[in-house]
């Protein structure tokens, strides 16, 4: 057994508690032309579950403390339910035909890990025999964690609302989603196609009307030991900044870019690690993006044609409009996942259209690109319910007490600074269920941590 990351229990609280339906399953797809072997391929397959023990792991509370435990097998030929998190396994190959298709939970799976699993799974098709890896390590970022928390302290604020089209974005949850595709080819001397894409998307955000853009994004925690290795090496960290209808768009991707190599040295530390009492949501920010690098060829399967789908859509999405990129030869391709009532379609073409115009010319004034709208003023928050009566705020109070070790606790106490953290909620919110038949939503307690704010919008099942 070995203890799970911040990110791990960060998706295990939110699947436990709310649920987050397949915004965390990470799906690929290979397609075989004639001449594929069957057999050797789902030979290949356990071969690669062999190799990768992580894929058989499941999440487990253990003594009060989450740990990675063995789960059941693999299930090479699956079918396509719901992954449980309590006997795993938490990922499946189905072959259809001449179509192998995988999928696997974030808590064990990333982006990177698509290409570890092909490459590895071609390898074992092709009959060659893999070294053998070393031992996994814990996350340490102890040595960094002074330095973040120092540069957090003057640079992360929660973030407000983010403007699409004229309607504020404030979903923070998972969801069913509907997904656009965009192919870009972005050009701008002094910025990568990843910076360019992210000064854009800022750009396009304030162009909108959002007073202070505040975007996600998803990095990469990966050592040089780590590189072959399948597992959950990602951080989330945000980016913020204010474009100006002044600036050129080569002046402000500067600006963006010394911005994200500033985030860049703490990559390995994780926001709630750095950020005193940060709310835990399934997506840090409303609008987020996850970006990986893809540079060389396919693998290669012996004696069969193969084409891989590395941006097999989920059906879900983190937040209210997620990008997720694949950088290759040919350029980004971008797949945009975001909420129904959310203009995914139209969000792609005009952040397409900027980035054609941001490669024509670099100089252009950000104002000679979008029109600059102004914030849009929301209506303010109006409570759901009303607070509970005196007996049911004690029955409450005892639970809170006896879950965090604390006594007495007040109405107005914030549970982060009781020592309260994801994990002991998790507890809270299903106790006061069990016993009480109250049901909180997580997002709702995250954002009104205290006994009084919890009773405000608690309802009865």
């Amino acid at each position: 057994m070995s203890k799970v990351s911040f990110a791990q229990r960060g998706m295990w609280v939110t699947e436990r508690l709310v649920g987050a339906g397949t915004a965390y399953n990470v799906p690929l797809a290979v397609r075989f032309g004639a001449g594929l072997d069957g057999g050797a391929l789902l030979k290949a397959c356990a071969a690669v579950v062999d190799r990768h023990p992580v894929l058989s792991m499941t999440v487990r509370e253990v003594d009060g403390e989450l740990e990675l435990v063995p789960g059941e097998p693999v299930a090479i030929g699956g079918t396509e339910e719901p992954f449980d998190l309590d006997r795993g396994p938490l990922a499946r190959f189905t072959l259809d035909g001449r179509t192998l298709s995988f999928v696997a939970h974030h808590l064990v799976f990333d982006g990177h890990s698509k290409d570890v699993l092909v490459r590895d799974l071609a390898a074992l098709y092709n009959g060659r025999t893999l070294p053998a890896l070393e031992p996994a390590e814990d996350e340490d970022f102890a040595a960094l964690l002074p330095e973040a928390k120092a540069y957090w302290a003057e640079h992360w604020r929660e973030p407000g609302e983010t403007v699409v089209h004229g309607s504020p974005l404030r979903v923070r949850r998972a969801g069913d989603a509907l997904v656009t595709e965009l192919r870009a080819d972005p050009q701008v001397p002094g910025l990568t196609r990843f910076e360019t894409l992210i000064a854009a998307l800022h750009v396009l955000l304030a162009g909108y009307g959002t007073a202070d853009v505040v975007t996600a994004i998803d990095l990469s925690t990966r050592s040089p030991r780590d590189e072959d290795r399948i597992g959950v090496f990602v951080n989330e960290l945000p980016i913020s900044s204010k474009p100006s209808p002044e600036q050129t768009f080569a002046e402000f991707g500067a600006l963006v870019r010394e911005r994200l190599r500033e985030v860049y040295r703490f990559r390995a530390v994780p926001l709630a690690a750095a950020v005193p009492n940060l709310r835990p949501h399934a997506a840090l920010t409303p609008v987020s993006v996850s970006y990986r690098a893809r540079t060389g060829p396919d693998p290669v399967f012996d004696g069969v044609e193969a084409e891989v789908d590395w941006t097999v859509f989920n059906g879900g999405v983190r937040g209210s409009v997620h990008l997720q990129c694949v950088d290759g030869r040919d350029g980004l391709l971008v797949s945009v996942r975001h909420l129904p009532d959310v203009d995914g379609a139209r969000l792609a073409v005009e952040l397409g259209e900027l980035l054609a115009a941001v490669t024509a010319d670099p100089e252009t004034r950000l104002g000679d690109l979008v029109t600059f709208s102004g914030p849009v003023i929301a209506e303010p928050a109006v409570a759901r319910h009303q607070p509970r009566a005196t007996t049911e705020v004690e029955q409450v109070r005892e639970i809170w007490q006896e879950v965090l070790g604390v006594s007495p606790i007040l109405d107005d106490d914030d549970i982060f600074d009781l020592g309260g953290h994801s994990l002991s909620i998790t507890q809270i919110i299903a106790r006061m269920e069990k016993r009480l038949g109250l049901k909180v939503e997580l997002d709702d307690f995250f954002d009104h941590p205290t006994i009084a704010g919890v009773m405000g919008t608690a309802s009865h099942d």
